[in-house]
């Protein structure tokens, strides 16, 4: 069990909305932008599971463009604000707590889209534990049936150690907040602290919150020969349709699967 991602996750759900200048603006456009590959790549195809939905960044939007959406996450603090969020506009989504190398075993199959974004595939530390998590997402597709991934291009990012990354000031309900993270790499690794600095502007009080998780830097050629290792077929990488790199494969149909293995090829 990953307890530093449920505590770092536990911590930051009442609060997560404030990463973003406006939540759910980028909600919708992450919706959006979803909602065209999808339906581009996969069409008519509409019950999707999202195995680390936080707050339901994603699983709201797709639910408001029509698609059936299963929802779950590590956290049981973000889950229960995702059922919150989804409550207050009405909208039904099942939503439960699961980690995503359990997900067959909690969801079952049959879906047509499994979806994991914003980078979360990465808590995951270890090859071995990614690829046990890209089978359980192969596990609960139907033949046909398609994987979306979001991930940071860490080829393109710095390392080392205090490296700064900022999220911007915001004001509401007379308080000043500041969301900031630092990043430590260690080899392939590194830790992440989020800040969040809240300032009272009427009696300039002040309280300052740290949080703490790991990530894995692992390359995207990696990740899609993980993907290709467990099984998925047409996997592919596609830039700027998201704001984060989007990896996409299919999990061969039943037809595809008896030519595959007759001649002796592989995926």
């Amino acid at each position: 069990m990953y307890r530093h991602v449920i505590d770092f996750y536990d911590r930051l759900a009442p609060l997560y909305h404030l990463v973003y200048e406006d939540w759910e603006a980028a909600a919708d456009r992450q919706a959006a932008c979803l909602d065209a590959v999808l339906r581009s790549r996969w069409p008519g195809y509409k019950s999707v599971l999202d195995v680390s939905c936080g707050i339901g960044t994603q699983a709201i939007g797709l639910t408001m463009r029509g698609f059936t959406v299963t929802a779950s996450d590590l956290s049981s603090k973000a889950v229960t604000r995702a059922a919150d969020e989804a409550r207050t506009r009405n909208l039904a989504i099942a939503l439960s707590v699961c980690d995503m190398r359990e997900a067959y075993a909690h969801h079952g199959d049959g879906f047509d889209l499994v979806i994991s974004c914003d980078n979360s595939v990465p808590h995951l530390l270890s090859d071995e534990d990614i690829r046990l998590a890209l089978k359980q997402m192969y596990a609960c597709l139907r033949p046909g049936g398609g994987v979306l991934l979001t991930v940071r291009d860490y080829e393109r990012e710095p390392r080392g150690t205090n490296i700064l990354k900022p999220h911007g000031v915001r004001v509401s309900n007379g308080r000043r907040l500041i969301a900031m993270q630092i990043r430590d790499f260690d080899g392939p690794h590194y830790d992440l602290t989020m800040y969040l600095i809240e300032e009272h502007l009427a009696n300039g009080e002040v309280a300052t919150r740290a949080m703490r998780t790991r990530y894995y830097a692992i390359a995207i050629p990696q990740l899609v020969a993980l993907m290709k290792d467990v099984g998925f077929q047409t996997v592919q990488r596609l830039d700027d349709v998201f704001y984060q790199p989007v990896l996409v494969g299919t999990k061969p149909s039943r037809a595809d699967h008896a030519v595959s293995s007759h001649t002796g090829g592989g995926s």
